[in-house]
Protein backbone atom coordinates (compact mmCIF):
# COMPACT_ATOMS: atom_id res chain seq x y z
CA UNK A 1 0.00 0.00 0.00
CA UNK A 2 1.28 3.49 -0.56
CA UNK A 3 2.05 5.84 1.11
CA UNK A 4 0.42 9.81 2.08
CA UNK A 5 3.78 11.16 1.46
CA UNK A 6 5.07 8.91 -1.84
CA UNK A 7 2.13 8.43 -3.90
CA UNK A 8 -0.28 11.58 -3.94
CA UNK A 9 -3.88 10.84 -6.11
CA UNK A 10 -5.41 13.66 -7.91
CA UNK A 11 -6.89 15.46 -5.55
CA UNK A 12 -10.67 16.57 -4.90
CA UNK A 13 -9.67 20.21 -5.13
CA UNK A 14 -7.89 19.24 -8.54
CA UNK A 15 -11.13 17.53 -9.63
CA UNK A 16 -13.20 20.45 -9.10
CA UNK A 17 -15.26 18.89 -6.18
CA UNK A 18 -16.57 21.54 -3.85
CA UNK A 19 -15.04 21.55 -0.39
CA UNK A 20 -18.71 21.63 1.18
CA UNK A 21 -18.81 18.55 -0.60
CA UNK A 22 -15.61 17.40 0.44
CA UNK A 23 -16.77 18.08 4.02
CA UNK A 24 -20.01 15.69 3.47
CA UNK A 25 -18.21 12.87 2.50
CA UNK A 26 -16.95 11.43 5.87
CA UNK A 27 -20.36 11.52 7.06
CA UNK A 28 -21.45 9.50 3.69
CA UNK A 29 -18.82 7.00 4.18
CA UNK A 30 -19.42 6.46 7.89
CA UNK A 31 -23.43 6.00 7.18
CA UNK A 32 -22.39 3.59 4.37
CA UNK A 33 -19.74 1.75 6.62
CA UNK A 34 -22.26 1.01 9.28
CA UNK A 35 -24.63 -0.33 6.13
CA UNK A 36 -21.90 -2.32 4.89
CA UNK A 37 -21.30 -4.12 7.99
CA UNK A 38 -24.97 -4.86 8.46
CA UNK A 39 -24.64 -6.17 4.83
CA UNK A 40 -27.14 -4.24 3.50
CA UNK A 41 -26.35 -4.46 -0.66
CA UNK A 42 -28.19 -1.21 -1.97
CA UNK A 43 -29.08 1.95 -0.11
CA UNK A 44 -31.80 4.52 -1.58
CA UNK A 45 -30.70 8.69 -1.68
CA UNK A 46 -33.60 9.44 0.72
CA UNK A 47 -31.86 6.51 3.21
CA UNK A 48 -28.75 7.21 2.92
CA UNK A 49 -29.34 11.16 3.21
CA UNK A 50 -31.35 10.70 6.42
CA UNK A 51 -28.65 8.33 8.25
CA UNK A 52 -26.09 11.28 7.26
CA UNK A 53 -28.16 13.94 8.54
CA UNK A 54 -28.66 15.63 4.68
CA UNK A 55 -31.19 16.30 2.17
CA UNK A 56 -31.03 13.92 -0.59
CA UNK A 57 -31.17 16.42 -3.18
CA UNK A 58 -27.85 17.67 -1.63
CA UNK A 59 -26.61 14.20 -1.38
CA UNK A 60 -27.58 13.27 -5.28
CA UNK A 61 -25.53 16.40 -6.17
CA UNK A 62 -22.30 15.70 -4.02
CA UNK A 63 -22.80 11.77 -5.27
CA UNK A 64 -22.58 13.55 -9.30
CA UNK A 65 -19.27 14.80 -8.50
CA UNK A 66 -17.86 11.90 -8.16
CA UNK A 67 -19.90 10.44 -11.03
CA UNK A 68 -22.26 8.05 -9.43
CA UNK A 69 -25.78 8.66 -9.89
CA UNK A 70 -27.17 5.28 -8.72
CA UNK A 71 -30.02 3.08 -10.25
CA UNK A 72 -33.49 4.22 -10.58
CA UNK A 73 -35.89 1.34 -8.09
CA UNK A 74 -32.97 0.58 -6.61
CA UNK A 75 -30.52 3.03 -5.14
CA UNK A 76 -26.82 3.16 -5.00
CA UNK A 77 -24.21 -0.07 -4.47
CA UNK A 78 -23.44 0.21 -1.06
CA UNK A 79 -19.62 -1.20 -1.23
CA UNK A 80 -19.16 0.11 -4.55
CA UNK A 81 -20.04 3.73 -2.89
CA UNK A 82 -18.07 3.18 -0.12
CA UNK A 83 -14.89 2.55 -2.41
CA UNK A 84 -15.36 5.51 -4.19
CA UNK A 85 -15.46 7.71 -1.18
CA UNK A 86 -12.57 5.94 0.18
CA UNK A 87 -10.61 6.76 -3.32
CA UNK A 88 -11.88 10.13 -2.99
CA UNK A 89 -10.35 11.26 -0.05
CA UNK A 90 -7.67 9.24 0.00
CA UNK A 91 -8.41 6.20 2.30
CA UNK A 92 -6.91 3.82 0.29
CA UNK A 93 -3.54 4.54 0.96
CA UNK A 94 -1.52 4.37 4.46
CA UNK A 95 -1.59 7.87 5.79
CA UNK A 96 1.42 7.98 8.93
CA UNK A 97 0.48 10.11 11.45
CA UNK A 98 2.78 11.96 14.19
CA UNK A 99 0.76 12.98 17.81
CA UNK A 100 2.38 15.73 19.72
CA UNK A 101 1.67 16.32 23.09
CA UNK A 102 0.92 13.39 25.09
CA UNK A 103 -0.91 14.71 27.79
CA UNK A 104 -4.53 13.63 28.61
CA UNK A 105 -5.94 14.52 25.36
CA UNK A 106 -3.16 13.53 22.96
CA UNK A 107 -3.20 10.01 24.89
CA UNK A 108 -7.00 9.29 24.10
CA UNK A 109 -6.02 10.19 20.25
CA UNK A 110 -3.45 7.70 20.48
CA UNK A 111 -5.48 5.16 22.01
CA UNK A 112 -8.52 6.04 19.28
CA UNK A 113 -9.17 2.59 17.52
CA UNK A 114 -10.97 4.93 14.66
CA UNK A 115 -7.75 5.88 13.18
CA UNK A 116 -6.35 2.34 12.37
CA UNK A 117 -10.00 1.44 10.39
CA UNK A 118 -9.62 4.59 8.19
CA UNK A 119 -6.39 4.73 6.54
CA UNK A 120 -4.61 6.25 9.19
CA UNK A 121 -1.59 5.01 11.24
CA UNK A 122 -0.08 6.58 14.12
CA UNK A 123 3.40 6.32 13.24
CA UNK A 124 5.26 8.04 16.29
CA UNK A 125 4.07 9.76 19.65
CA UNK A 126 6.21 12.98 20.40
CA UNK A 127 6.44 15.00 23.56
CA UNK A 128 8.60 17.75 25.31
CA UNK A 129 8.44 16.11 28.46
CA UNK A 130 12.18 14.09 29.08
CA UNK A 131 10.02 11.84 31.87
CA UNK A 132 7.41 10.50 29.15
CA UNK A 133 10.17 9.43 26.86
CA UNK A 134 10.21 5.51 26.23
CA UNK A 135 7.27 5.18 28.36
CA UNK A 136 4.65 3.16 25.98
CA UNK A 137 1.19 5.21 25.57
CA UNK A 138 -1.53 2.38 23.26
CA UNK A 139 1.61 0.65 22.65
CA UNK A 140 3.39 3.80 21.01
CA UNK A 141 6.71 4.55 22.58
CA UNK A 142 6.77 8.18 23.46
CA UNK A 143 9.68 9.86 22.31
CA UNK A 144 11.13 13.60 22.45
CA UNK A 145 10.40 16.58 20.26
CA UNK A 146 14.48 16.59 19.78
CA UNK A 147 13.79 13.43 17.64
CA UNK A 148 10.75 15.46 15.25
CA UNK A 149 12.36 16.08 12.26
CA UNK A 150 14.01 13.02 12.47
CA UNK A 151 10.86 11.24 13.05
CA UNK A 152 8.96 12.47 10.19
CA UNK A 153 11.59 11.98 7.78
CA UNK A 154 12.01 8.49 8.71
CA UNK A 155 8.12 7.73 8.36
CA UNK A 156 7.74 10.07 5.59
CA UNK A 157 4.49 11.39 7.01
CA UNK A 158 2.73 14.53 6.18
CA UNK A 159 0.06 14.61 8.65
CA UNK A 160 0.53 16.38 11.79
CA UNK A 161 -1.77 16.62 15.23
CA UNK A 162 -1.01 18.84 17.80
CA UNK A 163 -2.36 18.25 21.10
CA UNK A 164 0.03 20.56 22.96
CA UNK A 165 -1.35 23.40 25.20
CA UNK A 166 -1.80 26.83 23.46
CA UNK A 167 1.83 28.56 24.13
CA UNK A 168 3.54 25.75 22.42
CA UNK A 169 1.08 25.18 19.46
CA UNK A 170 2.69 28.02 17.16
CA UNK A 171 5.98 26.60 17.44
CA UNK A 172 5.43 22.77 17.36
CA UNK A 173 3.43 23.97 14.06
CA UNK A 174 6.24 25.75 12.93
CA UNK A 175 8.39 22.90 13.10
CA UNK A 176 6.11 20.51 11.82
CA UNK A 177 5.82 22.29 8.87
CA UNK A 178 9.40 23.05 8.10
CA UNK A 179 9.99 19.52 8.73
CA UNK A 180 7.66 18.54 5.36
CA UNK A 181 5.03 18.51 7.09
CA UNK A 182 1.44 19.88 5.06
CA UNK A 183 -1.38 18.84 6.74
CA UNK A 184 -2.05 19.61 10.45
CA UNK A 185 -5.25 19.03 12.61
CA UNK A 186 -4.78 21.07 15.48
CA UNK A 187 -6.42 20.64 18.89
CA UNK A 188 -4.84 23.32 21.04
CA UNK A 189 -7.69 26.21 22.03
CA UNK A 190 -5.68 29.07 19.31
CA UNK A 191 -5.50 30.13 15.89
CA UNK A 192 -2.15 28.57 14.14
CA UNK A 193 -0.82 30.73 11.61
CA UNK A 194 0.72 28.42 8.18
CA UNK A 195 1.90 29.12 4.99
CA UNK A 196 0.15 28.65 2.19
CA UNK A 197 0.12 25.31 0.67
CA UNK A 198 -0.44 23.85 4.57
CA UNK A 199 -3.84 22.57 5.31
CA UNK A 200 -5.00 23.07 9.32
CA UNK A 201 -8.42 21.69 10.43
CA UNK A 202 -9.05 23.18 13.92
CA UNK A 203 -10.75 21.05 16.50
CA UNK A 204 -12.23 23.32 19.39
CA UNK A 205 -13.92 21.71 22.02
CA UNK A 206 -14.63 24.41 24.57
CA UNK A 207 -15.64 26.28 21.12
CA UNK A 208 -18.24 23.84 20.40
CA UNK A 209 -19.63 23.47 24.22
CA UNK A 210 -20.50 27.50 24.25
CA UNK A 211 -22.13 26.35 20.73
CA UNK A 212 -24.57 24.19 22.80
CA UNK A 213 -25.05 26.52 25.62
CA UNK A 214 -26.12 29.69 23.63
CA UNK A 215 -28.39 26.61 21.83
CA UNK A 216 -29.71 25.55 25.42
CA UNK A 217 -30.17 29.31 26.54
CA UNK A 218 -32.12 30.14 23.57
CA UNK A 219 -34.51 27.45 24.19
CA UNK A 220 -34.93 28.12 27.47
CA UNK A 221 -35.78 31.41 26.64
CA UNK A 222 -38.25 29.76 24.12
CA UNK A 223 -40.17 28.16 26.73
CA UNK A 224 -43.88 29.31 26.44
CA UNK A 225 -44.83 31.97 29.13
CA UNK A 226 -47.43 30.53 32.37
CA UNK A 227 -50.95 30.70 31.60
CA UNK A 228 -52.71 33.26 32.63
CA UNK A 229 -55.65 33.50 35.29
CA UNK A 230 -58.60 32.27 34.23
CA UNK A 231 -61.10 34.07 36.53
CA UNK A 232 -63.96 31.68 37.17
CA UNK A 233 -66.94 34.20 38.70
CA UNK A 234 -69.68 34.41 36.06
CA UNK A 235 -70.03 37.01 33.64
CA UNK A 236 -71.67 40.14 35.28
CA UNK A 237 -75.18 40.92 33.58
CA UNK A 238 -75.28 43.46 30.83
CA UNK A 239 -76.57 46.67 32.05
CA UNK A 240 -80.01 47.77 31.59
CA UNK A 241 -80.59 49.82 28.81
CA UNK A 242 -83.61 52.13 28.34
CA UNK A 243 -85.98 51.39 25.43
CA UNK A 244 -88.56 54.40 24.48
CA UNK A 245 -91.55 53.24 22.68
CA UNK A 246 -92.58 55.52 19.54
CA UNK A 247 -95.95 55.08 17.64
CA UNK A 248 -94.91 53.47 13.75
CA UNK A 249 -94.54 56.36 10.88
CA UNK A 250 -97.16 57.00 8.78
CA UNK A 251 -96.97 57.06 5.01
CA UNK A 252 -98.22 60.16 3.36
CA UNK A 253 -101.84 58.35 3.00
CA UNK A 254 -101.81 57.78 6.89
CA UNK A 255 -100.62 54.19 6.16
CA UNK A 256 -97.35 51.95 7.68
CA UNK A 257 -94.54 52.46 5.54
CA UNK A 258 -94.16 50.16 2.79
CA UNK A 259 -90.70 48.73 3.75
CA UNK A 260 -90.52 48.21 7.40
CA UNK A 261 -86.79 48.69 9.35
CA UNK A 262 -85.53 44.93 9.75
Amino acid sequence: MATGRNHRPATSRSRGIPEATVARLPLYLRALTALSERSVPTVSSEELASAAGVNSAKLRKDFSYLGSYGTRGVGYDVEYLVYQISRELGLTQDWPVVIVGIGNLGAALANYGGFASRGFRVAALIDADPGLSGKPVAGIPVQHTDELEKIIDDNGVSIGVIATPAGAAQQVCDRLVAAGITSILNFAPTVLSVPEGVDVRKVDLSIELQILAFHEQRKAGEEPASAPEVDTAPPAAPPAVAVTKRPPESGPDGDLPAVMPA
